[in-house]
């Protein structure tokens, strides 16, 4: 089905508040909203760490991840100068290692984390929670608990009218694409649960590979690779409802200098999270995943949510960046008419 280029600029785009300048050493978050809020975005998704890193400017000492007090108080400050700059704060994220633990330990401090970032959502006067499906390594999982897990979590949320945003993050150890994290929405089966999808997680994951010379995935031939990622994202545009997708993320990715290490690292960080950090610019910048493929995907689902932009961009050798954020900022806005342009001139490959 042919995309109507004219009938896909009404999509609302949001920033990601975590992903602007280096990766590694941000620029205060002030400057940030400031180059996000000149460069005509709409919202931020407003990160975790930078409700801690302006926190402790803001209170003049480090805050306890786990001091919802003082996060809070934060949070309430935050939306004011988002408020400031006409800025909406679209979602908090990154909720991680949630679902499914095997140890009560574990479970009991996931539940209580749960119940502090709902009170941050309060403060910030958001109404999403974006929950990354959890690299917890699979010997620490019941994975009996994930539904049951993520069905309560809703649960808890839609007694705030807030919704949960369940993203496949593709270094996860249960549920590492599109479909995965789709059948799990759909058996924990509450109105307020819908995907977080994101174009690095799907292409990233699918189709290449930062542990390969190539960069793709090599258990098939380059032929039977595109083949079978074009089948999987006409899945996707025929099978999940344009209602169940809460926003799409948008990002490419280098092809690493040298190929990563199949193994963990010392933080127990698989490959493909370890490139996720570092190695993630604005579409059209040199990166080299079919971006504009995944997201005409999602758009033949007749989605036209949010569409937010989350870079983590060091540089082709992934060592950082010195860069204007405000023209970076202003790069990624004027990228989202090249992506909607893409999507509704160009053929999905292999078509």
């Amino acid at each position: 089905m042919a995309l109507d280029y004219a009938s896909l600029q009404a999509i609302p785009i949001s920033y990601a508040s975590c992903s602007l300048g280096s990766p590694s050493n941000p620029p205060p978050l002030l400057e940030r909203l400031d180059a996000i809020s000149n460069a005509g975005f709409s919202a931020i998704e407003l990160s975790f760490p930078d409700i801690l890193s302006f926190g402790s400017n803001l209170l003049g000492h480090d805050i306890d991840p786990k001091n919802y007090d003082e996060l809070c108080k934060v949070a309430a400050e935050i939306k004011k100068e988002c408020d400031k700059r006409t800025l909406g704060i679209m979602m908090l994220q990154p909720f991680s290692n949630f679902e499914g633990w095997k140890e009560e330990e574990g479970r009991k401090d996931a539940f209580e984390r749960a119940r502090g970032w709902i009170r941050i959502m309060q403060a910030a006067g958001t109404d999403m929670l974006q929950v990354g499906s959890t690299d917890t390594p699979l010997e620490k999982l019941n994975t009996s608990r994930i539904v049951p897990d993520l069905r309560q979590l809703a649960d808890m949320l839609n007694e705030h009218g807030f919704k949960l945003a369940y993203e496949n993050w593709c270094w996860s150890s249960h549920a590492p694409d599109w479909l995965d994290v789709w059948n799990i929405a759909k058996e924990v089966d509450r109105p307020n649960i819908g995907l977080c999808l994101d174009t690095f997680q799907t292409a990233g994951g699918e189709w290449a590979d930062p542990t390969t010379s190539s960069g793709l995935l090599e258990d098939v031939s380059k032929d039977q690779l595109g083949k079978r990622f074009q089948q999987s994202l006409e899945n996707l545009g025929k099978s999940i409802p344009k209602d169940m997708i809460y926003l799409l993320q948008i990002s490419d990715a280098y092809k690493v200098p040298s190929p990563l290490s199949a193994e963990a690292d010392e933080q127990g960080l698989r490959p493909r999270g370890r490139w996720s950090h570092d190695f993630r610019p604005i579409p059209f910048t040199g990166g080299y995943l079919p971006v504009a493929d995944v997201a005409k995907a999602v758009l033949q689902t007749g989605f036209r949510g949010w569409f937010s932009y989350e870079v983590f961009d060091g540089g082709k050798e992934g060592k950082g960046l010195d860069v204007d954020i405000r023209a970076y900022a202003q790069t990624a806005k004027n990228v989202q008419g090249k992506l909607l342009r893409e999507c509704s001139s160009t053929q999905l490959s292999g078509e």
